[in-house]
């Protein structure tokens, strides 16, 4: 397996399966439809605008196996040191060590860019997200009940943060 910075041409198609399936399989995404392929040149966008990393996990053949990124808290200034993560690993490799490297990969890219807080949004009852962040050092920071409506039930939504030792010298502005 190897680490690759994930680009439009090469990994939209592999990034967007991943996203329907789930989509229409689980809760990791309140979402209800599938996205459109046209939908992630603003997705691709978006991050780069950003300065947001999107970064891939790769088999020996240049399979994606998974995914992660992260991107805006909330859109006001006071908040530019905390970011929103996420991570998506193809159904095929789930339990196989691929979230684990790519929630690291992500903290490790939070660290150089000199942010201080993660945030990840899990469903409350997605016990393999939240085991591995605790695995990784994130806290319980709360869980907003019934913050979604998917397949014919009301879903809580646990937030999870890590506190990191960056930026060396915040500043307001």
């Amino acid at each position: 397996m190897k680490f690759v910075s994930c680009t439009y041409d090469r990994h939209a198609p592999a990034i967007l399966e991943i996203f329907n399936e789930a989509i229409l399989h689980s809760t990791a995404l309140y979402d209800y439809h599938p996205r459109t392929p046209e939908s992630m040149v603003a997705w691709f966008g978006a991050r780069a605008a950003g300065n947001f990393p999107v970064i891939g996990l790769e088999n020996a053949a240049g399979e994606l196996l998974g995914f992660g990124t992260y991107g805006t808290f909330r859109a006001f200034p006071a908040y530019k040191y905390s970011v929103e993560h996420s991570i998506y690993v193809d159904k095929s490799h789930r339990g196989k060590g691929c979230g684990v490297l790519l929630l690291q990969s992500l903290i490790d890219a939070a660290r150089l860019q000199q942010l201080h807080v993660m945030v990840g949004g899990i469903d409350a009852e997605n016990t393999a997200s939240i085991a591995l962040h605790r695995k990784l050092g994130f806290e319980h920071a709360g869980t907003i009940r019934q913050a979604g409506f998917k397949f014919g039930h009301w879903l809580d939504l646990a937030y999870f943060q890590l506190i990191l030792e960056t930026p060396h010298l915040p500043m307001e502005g």
